[in-house]
């Protein structure tokens, strides 16, 4: 069972989805996609396997995405996946890929619906938010 996570780990979001990987028990290939994009046919893999859009799956804060005009409404998804190659930094993250599917794991929670085994203990967030109990069942935020 192999789970891959596209990883940034100056991104909080996406230190939280490695740390609920580990929770279960399973230890991830991590892909540092900064140093090592992926392919063009890997990224639009990912991106329809999510069942995003190649503009969902573009990151704008923190990024070149003003500069280059990518908000331009015309520009294609061949456009926007070239951008996102020559600038790794504007693909979203953090996309983990298990047998059970693909997510864009924003939230971090997110990566719970497609892991392959249960939390095995109390998980906290980075910013305080509890997401997993001692019994290592979800914890649903109170409205």
């Amino acid at each position: 069972m192999t789970i891959t996570i596209y990883h940034n780990p100056a991104c909080g979001t996406s230190r939280n989805t490695l740390a609920l990987i580990r929770n279960s028990g399973d230890e991830p290939e991590v892909i540092e996609y900064l140093q090592q994009p992926p392919s063009r046919s890997t990224l639009q893999q990912l991106i329809l396997d999510a069942g995003l859009t190649v503009r969902a799956a573009i990151r704008e804060k923190g990024t070149p995405y003003a500069e280059l005009g990518l908000d331009d409404q015309s520009l294609s998804d061949a456009q926007l996946l070239d951008a996102m190659l020559a600038h790794p930094i504007l693909i979203n993250r953090p996309f983990v890929v298990t047998t059970i599917g693909t997510r864009l794991c924003r939230p971090s929670e997110l990566v719970l619906e497609i892991l392959p085994h249960a939390q095995r203990g109390a998980f906290t967030k980075e910013d305080g938010e509890v997401v997993i109990n001692a019994e290592g069942q979800r914890v649903t935020p109170s409205a």
